[in-house]
Parts: C-alpha cells; structure tokens; sequence
C-alpha cells in the first residue's frame, strides 16, 4: 500500500516542477494567458517568501522549517501503524508539495507561482501553483479527518 502513496507522492512533485517549468518559459516575460475571464488567468510571479509573500527573502528559515516539517510527517507516516487511507494522502499530499517548493528555494531562492485567482475587482487571491494547491488541499483533508476524529483507524475495544 506504501508503494501507491510512494508513487503519489512522486508524481505530485514532477507535477509541479513540470508545470513550474512551463510557467517560467512561458510566462515569465510577462505575459498572461486569461482562462476564464476575469476569474483564472496563468501568470508568472517569483515568491522569495511564505504563502501570500510574508517573510520575504527568509530561505533559510523556510529550508529548515520544511525539512523539520518533512521528518515530523515521515514519523507520523511510517510510524503510526493505525493511519487510515486518506490520513496517509494527507500526509502524503502535504509532503509533495512541500517537497515541490522546497526544490525552488534550494535551487533557485524563490518559488514559482502561476495560478491566479481574482475576484473581479473585489479581491485579487495571491498568485499560487500546484506544489501550494497539493499543501492545502493534504491540510484540509488532514483536519477534516482530525476534527471529526478519523485520523486513526478506529480499534474495536471489547470489554
């Protein structure tokens, strides 16, 4: 079972560099490419900092808390024999795309972001990519299962 969360999580890096390196030969001479109107357009933004651009030019900071981040969900992964499925996407999720942007810090000291949302002229989302949509879509699945306490593989408990 190992084997396919292994492979997920292999494929959602290669997803983003691969669409990270589309970004950058297409679109980083300024250009837009417009998908729905005025809601999704691509567009080319280097991120030297966190999500919505806090802590910029913090690299190091951002290298070291990824890798804690990485061993402390490696842990949890390999570890704890209760997991269920979708806790092990969750985790799994998180640490590819954590993976995906950790490979643009080392290599190139900032992040590529392409995915950009607005809302008309009410609000303009920060410019994300595919490494963030894998973090935050492994969070939230990861606290749903937390919150509704299905994190674990329940244990039937006869007394």
């Amino acid at each position: 079972m190992n084997i396919i969360f292994g492979f997920i999580f292999v494929l959602s890096i290669i997803l983003d560099q691969v669409t990270k390196v589309w970004a950058t030969n297409t679109l980083r001479d300024g250009s837009e490419i417009k998908i729905i109107d005025e809601f999704f357009r691509l567009s080319y933004v280097e991120n030297r900092g966190a999500a919505f651009g806090m802590l910029q030019n913090k690299i190091w900071f951002f290298v070291l808390v990824t890798i804690i981040m990485l061993v402390i969900l490696a842990y949890i992964f390999f570890v704890n024999k209760n997991l269920n499925i979708l806790s092990k996407l969750s985790l799994t999720l998180i640490a590819g795309g954590a993976i995906g942007n950790f490979i643009d810090r080392v290599r190139l000291g900032y992040v590529v972001d392409f995915l950009d949302v607005r809302f008309g002229s009410f609000y303009d989302f920060p410019v994300f990519n595919v490494a963030d949509s894998f973090v935050v879509c492994g969070t939230i699945l990861l606290m749903i299962l937390v919150f509704s306490n299905k994190f674990e593989k329940s244990e039937n408990i006869n007394e």
